[in-house]
């Protein structure tokens, strides 16, 4: 059995969906990671071969003045699941992201890539990782710019507001792969499947701005919307983010035989569900 925390959420949803009768989920009303007792009574009463976390504290400004928080969520609490699964025998997935580099690479980023995370949210998501480590039989797989059905993103907010406004301004200095949270979760069962270990990449081919993102999404949902141009120090918010850090998922292909599709198909295919 396949046990995913985080389960209501966004990607915990999708996985849920794709595992039907395989898998198990708790939230945080079932389980609290950062409690090493809660998580040793849930697990040890479920059992499960496989225990994929999606729970983490995603809100990236938030952390700044969270830092605690964020660190018991994204990393302690990575720590627990660790410890419990390796006592039961069981492989900890875990979910990471982009944040965990800076951005300054001028390319796209490998799983060997030495981290620098710019940001407390990337700190904590970096502590995650090392901590899933505990565990030797361990799965990080970083991944980017997620959108789905079940929860706020980026492609909701962008057709919210182009419902309300005929021009916005978006950052063109940001450059990452926008991934559909289904795409991400075929890939992560087909690395479980494959029976891989350590470190990959998981996002959707291609990669782009967030300014040419919106640009997509308006042309793909037949909207009329001018999308102006402005850079990261205009939008002055809390955390740091790394401006270009596309993740290379050559690993993924390799050892996993699995691609996703390029960006402008999941997005494509998403508007059309969303209805």
């Amino acid at each position: 059995m396949i046990l995913v925390i985080g389960a209501n959420g966004m990607l915990g949803r999708d996985i849920m969906a794709l595992l039907g009768d395989r898998g198990r989920g708790v939230d945080i009303d079932g389980i609290d990671i950062t409690e090493l007792q809660s998580t040793e009574r849930v697990l040890t009463a479920l059992r499960p071969s496989v225990v994929i976390n999606c729970a983490a504290y995603t809100d990236v400004d938030g952390c700044e003045s969270n830092r605690e928080t964020a660190m018991q969520v994204n990393g302690e609490g990575v720590a627990h699941l660790a410890m419990a699964t390796r006592t039961l025998g069981a492989r900890l997935v875990q979910i990471s992201t982009d944040y965990v580099f800076d951005g300054s690479k001028g390319m796209p980023y490998l799983e060997d890539d030495a981290p620098h995370p710019l940001s407390v949210y990337g700190e904590s998501k970096l502590a995650g990782e090392m901590n899933a480590v505990f565990n030797p039989d361990h799965l990080i797989v970083r991944t980017q710019w997620l959108y789905g059905l079940h929860g706020k993103n980026f492609v909701e907010t962008m057709l919210r507001l182009g419902a309300e406004r005929d021009e916005l301004s978006v950052v063109d200095d940001q450059i990452g792969s926008p991934t559909w949270t289904v795409d991400l979760a075929h890939a992560i069962l087909a690395l479980i499947e494959k029976g891989c270990h350590g470190v990959y990449h998981a996002v959707n081919g291609g990669y782009c701005s967030w300014n040419a993102f919106a640009r997509t999404i308006f042309q793909e949902a037949g909207m009329s919307v001018t999308v102006n141009a402005m850079n990261t120090e205009q939008l002055n918010r809390p955390a740091r983010r790394p401006l270009q850090s596309p993740l290379d998922c050559g690993k993924l292909a390799h050892d996993c035989g699995h691609r996703l599709q390029p960006w402008q198909d999941a997005l494509r295919t998403y508007l059309r569900l969303r209805h």
